[in-house]
């Protein structure tokens, strides 16, 4: 086990040495879901998949050019406070409002799909509800 996550250790280390020397021109927007290289984290955090590490995660707050609050999504419909169900065009997610995190737009890798005002709305509401409440 330990051995497996030291090579995927190593493999995530090649993938961020790259990300890091990235240049890029990508614009990015609130609402908008991409394919995010979020990399090999530990314990609950959740992690990317593929040889990119990648995860769909969804634009919540830009904050500057290049940063964001990044909010990941998982590829099933799970139900607690901290998930919100949304479908995407192939299939049914759920946002992780616990996952949340700022993110540099260099670890972006592909758009995805835009949600709709009113899902993004749902989505802003129920991030109040699960921070400020």
């Amino acid at each position: 086990m330990v051995k497996d996550y030291f090579l995927a250790l190593l493999d995530w280390s090649k993938v961020n040495v790259v990300l890091w020397d990235k240049s890029t021109r990508i614009v990015f927007n609130e609402g908008e879901i991409w394919w995010c290289s979020i990399g090999l984290n530990i314990g609950e955090e959740v992690f990317g998949k593929g040889a990119n590490f990648m995860r769909p995660v969804l634009v919540f707050k830009k904050f500057t050019e290049d940063s964001f609050l990044g909010l990941p999504l998982t590829g099933s419909r799970k139900s607690g406070s901290w998930y919100i169900p949304i479908k995407l065009p192939a299939r049914e997610s759920s946002i992780m409002l616990n996952q949340a995190r700022i993110i540099d737009k260099k670890r972006l890798q592909r758009r995805m799909v835009v949600l709709d005002s009113l899902d993004f709305q749902l989505v802003i509401k129920a991030f109040h509800e699960f921070y400020c409440s």
